[in-house]
């Protein structure tokens, strides 16, 4: 069981995904839980968040209908997508947080490429980068880190 981190360079920072279930490490910097649902048989001191952003996670019945098989990845990253552009100021603070430090956030989903994470870690992305902010490379999801 090898240690997957998906990444987004920003300068001297990062903006990265974990699953809830991976160690937390030194250099995880602000550690975000970005799901609507505790996960699942995890203490809340072995997480070590630093914050717990519920209101980032998708809509109930947009996360029911893709775990559900009901949407393709696609389609709910479209919907999820929408969701963001809806309420800036819900994630318009991690911005300010992804300038000056590494942000890690965190999931609980088992497939560590189609999550809501690492569509939440594209657009704050696009979202810096829109801002003129400094940007960095595509994320290599699934890239294995030695």
């Amino acid at each position: 069981f090898g240690l997957f981190l998906h990444w987004r360079m920003l300068e001297n920072h990062m903006i990265q995904c974990k699953r809830a279930y991976e160690s937390p490490a030194p250099d995880d910097g602000q550690r975000v839980l970005v799901d609507r649902l505790w996960p699942r048989n995890c203490r809340k001191e072995a997480l070590k968040l630093d914050q717990w952003h519920k209101e980032l996670a998708p809509s109930t019945e947009l996360r029911r209908a893709f775990k559900s098989g009901e949407l393709t990845f696609e389609v709910f990253r479209e919907r999820y997508r929408q969701e963001l552009a809806a309420h800036p100021e819900y994630w318009w603070p991690l911005l300010g947080i992804a300038e000056h430090e590494r942000v890690t956030l965190i999931y609980a989903a088992h497939d560590e490429r189609q999550n809501n994470a690492q569509v939440l870690a594209e657009w704050l992305e696009e979202q810096l980068d829109r801002q003129g902010r400094q940007s960095s490379p595509t994320c290599y999801a699934g890239e294995r880190l030695s």
